[in-house]
């Protein structure tokens, strides 16, 4: 009988997950949390209804490994892309700044008539970006070898 893949077994190849319901979603809500993203790397290209953003994430999947060896924490350039989207909307974002670092806080989705819905990326600084999609589909994938986090630590979020 197979086995279920386990969150450990992606700890040392690039990630490649796609997202069609609201618990795929939250898989990638997980590994994208804390990812840092400069403003000019965020595209939303209409003809192809598709918003995409080249992100420095976090590696939350080998996150207890690097603390037991002992070693640095990582992080690695991923593409998150969301297609099928029909209209975007930002609040507090600056677009298209180079010099503006955004840090991605969370991912939510709620779904509409049809199949339908809206998506809210949520940013530090009470940023958001909302994109209306007409069905959920959300790729992540790790683009490059992962790297030491140039913090050598991992995010925390004070409470």
């Amino acid at each position: 009988m197979a086995e279920d893949a386990k969150f450990e077994d992606g700890g040392e190849e690039p990630l490649r997950l796609q997202a069609g319901d609201g618990d795929d979603l939250a898989i990638i809500a997980t590994l994208t949390q804390d990812a840092v993203f400069p403003a000019n790397e965020m595209t939303w290209q209409a003809g192809q209804r598709r918003f995409a953003i080249l992100l420095n994430r976090f590696r939350w999947e080998d996150q207890a490994k690097a603390a037991m060896r002992n070693r640095a924490y990582e992080r690695v350039q991923s593409v998150l892309v969301i297609n099928d989207v029909l209209k975007v909307q930002s609040q507090g974002v600056l677009q298209g700044d180079a010099d503006t670092v955004m840090s991605l806080l969370s991912i939510a989705f709620e779904a509409g008539k049809d199949g339908m819905g809206r998506l809210e990326l949520t940013l530090a600084g009470d940023g958001v970006i909302a994109l209306e999609v007409e069905c959920l589909d959300v790729v992540l994938k790790d683009v490059t070898r992962p790297y030491i986090a140039p913090s050598k630590s991992m995010p925390k979020h004070p409470e």
